[in-house]
């Protein structure tokens, strides 16, 4: 059995993939993936590397915007459910999805009442948060955005890439985690306010914890 673990820049896996050189604690092969970044360059990857060696389970690992200023910076969560935020129009100052618009059915696959939503044993399992994520091509920053976003979603999490994994791994049918360290609040662009150092260490510590608690079977 195998285990691909996806992240979008090395920077954010960095602590493990050097305990990764180190140490043989794991109980079965883990492969790595750098996707790139976006959801497009993920979907690619992913799928590429899919095809030369499909994965027993999936882990993508990465730091993300938090809509919820009371989670403290650098908190480490699990992603229950995704969706596209930014695949929709604003009309009459309401965002409307493709589901909205009836242009895609709410329920085709690998849609489940318009989420992509992870329901594999491993999620319930893990001790982390489990929280709603959503994924953007543009990072947001406009307050009139945040808003839309959190009356039509309610997210706590916002990446580039999480939809993607997802998506891909619902279609292949391959159980999949994936795991978010909050490094800045959604629409703060002061990188002064971020905290980018502890958001990386603490979901390498967890990253780590995770794939040392998994059984090898999945």
């Amino acid at each position: 059995m195998n285990c691909l673990v996806i992240a979008a820049t090395p920077i954010e896996i960095a602590p493990f993939l050097t305990y990764l050189k180190k140490e043989k604690k794991f109980k079965y092969e883990i492969d790595v993936l750098i996707t790139g970044i976006g959801l497009t360059a993920t979907t690619y990857a992913l799928l590429n590397q899919i095809n030369i060696k499909k994965p027993a389970f999936i882990i993508q690992a990465g730091v993300g915007g938090c809509f919820d200023i009371n989670i403290k910076l650098g908190t480490v969560v699990a992603i229950k459910k995704e969706t596209i935020a930014d695949q929709s129009v604003v009309e009459l100052k309401t965002l409307k999805t493709l589901f909205d618009l009836q242009l895609l059915p709410q329920n085709k696959i690998p849609f489940s009442n318009g989420w992509l939503v992870n329901s594999n044993d491993i999620l319930r399992k893990i001790k982390l948060k489990k929280v709603t994520g959503i994924s953007v091509n543009e990072i947001t920053t406009d307050k009139k955005k945040v808003k839309l976003y959190r009356d039509r979603f309610k997210p706590v999490i916002e990446s580039m890439e999480g939809a993607a994994l997802h998506y891909v791994s619902l279609m292949e049918k391959i159980p999949f985690l994936q795991i978010r360290s909050v490094s800045n609040y959604i629409a703060e662009r002061n990188k002064q306010k971020w905290n980018m150092k502890e958001a990386v260490e603490n979901l390498n510590k967890d990253l780590i914890s995770i794939l040392i608690q998994l059984n090898p079977s999945f």
